[in-house]
C-alpha cells in the first residue's frame, strides 16, 4: 500500500497553466503504474492520464490530450501533471492514483487499489 499527497491545485483564470504534484510515501514508488483522475461536482470520476512504471508509456483522455502531459521522478517519487490551456470544463477535484497490478496504463479506475485525497482546480471564466 502506497500513500499518495496531491498538491499544486488552485483558482486560475481560463487559459492559465498549473502543474500538480503527487508525492508517494513507498519507497517502491517505481512498482506502480500511476494515474490522475478527476471529480466534477455531481458527475462520476473523470480517467485523465495514466503513466507505465518506467515511464515509457502514457495515455492522455481525449479532452485534455496536447494540454496536459502526465510524467514522474521514480527517484524522487513523485507524479506530476502539467496542465496548459485550462479551461471551466477542467474545474474539478483531482486524485492520484497507484496501481500495482500487471500492465502498462490503466483508463480504469478500478484497476487502481491506492488514491490520494485530492486537490481542487478552479478555471474561472
Amino acid at each position: 500500500q502506497v500513500q499518495l499527497v496531491e498538491s499544486g491545485g488552485g483558482l486560475v483564470q481560463t487559459g492559465a497553466s498549473l502543474r500538480l504534484s503527487c508525492a508517494a510515501s513507498e519507497g517502491t514508488f517505481g512498482n506502480y503504474i500511476m494515474g490522475w483522475f478527476r471529480q466534477a461536482p455531481g458527475k462520476e470520476r473523470e480517467f485523465v492520464a495514466s503513466i507505465s512504471r518506467a515511464g515509457g508509456s502514457t495515455s492522455h483522455a481525449d479532452s485534455v490530450r496536447g494540454r496536459f502531459t502526465i510524467s514522474r521522478d521514480n527517484v524522487k517519487g513523485e507524479l506530476r501533471l502539467q496542465m496548459h490551456s485550462l479551461r471551466p470544463e477542467d474545474t474539478a477535484v483531482y486524485f492520484c492514483a497507484a496501481s500495482g497490478r500487471t500492465g502498462s496504463t490503466f483508463t480504469d479506475p478500478a484497476k487502481y487499489g491506492d488514491w490520494g485525497q485530492g486537490t481542487q482546480v478552479t478555471v474561472s471564466s
